[in-house]
């Protein structure tokens, strides 16, 4: 018999905010974590702008000594997940066995930022000056390695790497790994930190990022026509998925209970999306969740503000919803927190569990001038009460990976 799964703790670290209080609080006030990039010289770089964290302190979150072991995303990791698991109220040691406890935090790029440092150490000093540390800190799987040691979590430990579907692929999984029985509990979600001199010149050499540089606050604006790019973001997002009996049984409070997961790959392009993979994504989700298109009352969207992806998106969700995509309400909370790459997912599954908390739906702000092609309602520049039964959140990434989880209100 399968397990039902539900969410008991959720932790973020973004720049609109890093505890949930005050980054609920900024999404419904409409507030932009978007600023100018002040961690390194910009000047010549297209792109001058980011949602970065400027007050993270790692030592906030673990010792000197261990925060100069990690790279940035493990920081950013290791930090939204205590706050998820504080935000649990589940002691790990006392109130279950730790060897079912697993860690799944997924990274799209890893420790570029290490990468880069001991790179440059390597070309100015020479190999003998490079640090033992560098390897370990770099690699993808330090986000759950760390959490797993941090937390003494024994169970399953893994990372998922797919580009911007990171994130929701990793909660897919490990609802996958509960529902069969693996695992009681997974620590779950997505870490990133690419707002690096190779990061941002990468991004730029593609033209995919936003130039907006004279109004950061205003350059992510998803489906609207004066959309020009992404805005690179930073930080994490993190679940704490229980069984529901393990839940019930410490007397968890639950968010949402996620009901449906669905994957797909769009065998199109390496970065141009297909509307038809994201569609059968969204299908397959829904069908898993065992509920009618009909069913789905906010999608919480990918939504990058990207002139070809948002337009595309549009039309994913027209094909898996037919008739119902004109009357669900759908949002890109990217608007606001720019887009966190491998960690949007987890940012936004946290958003998707507050919304059907809050009974409210996060807008998508800077939506001046909806483009004619992206025509449904994406819930414009202020929040809307709702009475939320059933949310879905998408994310793509490049490689034509597709996820999408479906969480409801929780009904015992």
């Amino acid at each position: 018999m399968k397990q039902r799964v539900v969410v008991t703790g959720m932790g973020v670290m973004t720049s609109l905010g890093t505890d949930l209080n005050t980054f609920w609080n900024n999404l419904m006030e409409g507030k932009s974590g978007v600023s100018h990039v002040e961690a390194f010289d910009v000047s010549e770089y297209p792109t001058q702008i980011a949602a970065s964290i400027k007050d993270f302190n790692p030592e906030d979150y673990m010792d000197k000594k261990e925060a100069r072991r990690m790279d940035r995303f493990v920081q950013f990791a290791v930090a939204a997940s205590l706050k998820a698991v504080e935000n649990a109220k589940l002691n790990i040691q006392e109130d279950t066995d730790p060897e079912r406890v697993g860690v799944m935090i997924g990274s799209g790029i890893g420790g570029l930022g290490t990468w880069e440092d001991e790179h440059n150490k390597l070309l100015e000093k020479g190999p003998k000056r490079v640090s033992p540390f560098f390897i370990p800190m770099m690699i993808a799987n330090m986000g759950s390695g760390q959490v797993s040691m941090i937390l003494g979590a024994k169970g399953p430990n893994s990372t998922t790497v797919t580009a911007c579907a990171t994130g929701t692929h990793s909660i897919g999984d490990s609802y996958r790994l509960i529902q069969r029985g693996d695992a009681d509990v997974m620590v779950c979600g997505g870490a990133e930190a690419t707002i690096r001199p190779t990061g941002m010149a990468g991004f730029c050499a593609m033209r995919a990022m936003s130039t907006r540089n004279d109004e950061p606050e205003k350059a992510s604006r998803p489906f609207d026509t004066g959309r020009d790019g992404f805005v690179m973001g930073e930080g994490a997002g993190v679940l704490v998925l229980e069984s529901l009996e393990h839940a019930q049984k410490r007397g968890a409070h639950i968010y949402g209970e996620v009901i449906g997961y669905g994957m797909s790959g769009d065998a199109h392009h390496m970065t141009e999306p297909d509307p038809t993979g994201a569609a059968r994504c969204m299908i397959k989700a829904i069908q898993d969740a065992e509920i009618a298109p009909e069913d789905v009352d906010y999608i919480n969207a990918h939504g990058t503000s990207t002139p070809v992806g948002d337009k595309s998106e549009t039309t994913a969700i027209k094909i898996a919803l037919g008739d119902h995509a004109h009357e669900v309400a759908v949002s890109s909370t990217k608007s606001m927190t720019g887009h966190l790459l491998g960690a949007a997912g987890g940012v936004e599954a946290v958003i998707c569990g507050l919304s059907l908390e809050h009974g409210v739906i996060a807008p998508t702000i800077n939506l001046d001038n909806q483009d004619p092609e992206c025509d449904l309602d994406y819930v414009p520049n202020v929040p809307r009460k709702a009475d939320l039964n059933i949310v879905m959140s998408n994310s793509f990434g490049f490689g034509g990976h597709n996820a999408t989880i479906v969480l409801k209100k929780y009904e015992a």
